[in-house]
């Protein structure tokens, strides 16, 4: 088999409908878009437009408060940490705060803070610096023989 000789599967590929190519095509003229009114154009019509009626998304209550100063933290898991010392990329001696996952290439950005969870398990002892961490996480890695320093202010419910 050669390259010139790959052919999709019978079906595969379906002829597009060749609208407003004469009247014996059986789609000429208004190429199957009815006469006149905003539908028939170009353009089409907005989607949420009901025709003056109040839409439904202005109908319907919004619930709840969205903050919009609320933190977001860049999230490690464990197994993301050990990966990248078992490449070389960090040194598990050195005390690893945000700045040094960013240069390692961990982390895309710290963006408000780092948040360690703990997904997959630690096998050397680290000292990481975060800004908040799961109590599994700092469970996880003070049993590797590590410490955990939170940094900054860490939110409630469900943290150590």
């Amino acid at each position: 088999m050669r390259l010139n000789e790959l052919r999709d599967r019978p079906g595969a590929r379906k002829a597009p409908k060749r609208l407003g190519r004469g009247i014996g095509s059986g789609r000429g003229k208004t190429a199957g878009r009815g006469h006149k009114g905003q539908k028939s154009r170009s353009g089409g019509a907005s989607r949420i437009f009901e025709g003056g009626q109040m839409p439904i998304y202005r109908r319907l209550p919004k619930r709840g408060f969205k903050n919009p100063t609320r933190p977001d933290y860049a999230e490690l898991n464990l197994d993301r940490l050990q990966q990248a010392i078992d490449a070389g990329k960090l040194d598990p001696g050195q005390p690893i705060d945000a700045d040094l996952l960013v240069k390692a290439r961990v982390l895309r950005r710290a963006r408000d803070g780092v948040r360690l969870l703990g997904r997959g398990e630690l096998k050397q002892a680290v000292t990481i610096e975060v800004t908040g961490a799961s109590r599994s996480a700092v469970a996880a890695v003070e049993k590797a023989g590590g410490k955990v320093i939170l940094a900054g202010v860490a939110a409630t419910d469900g943290e150590a």
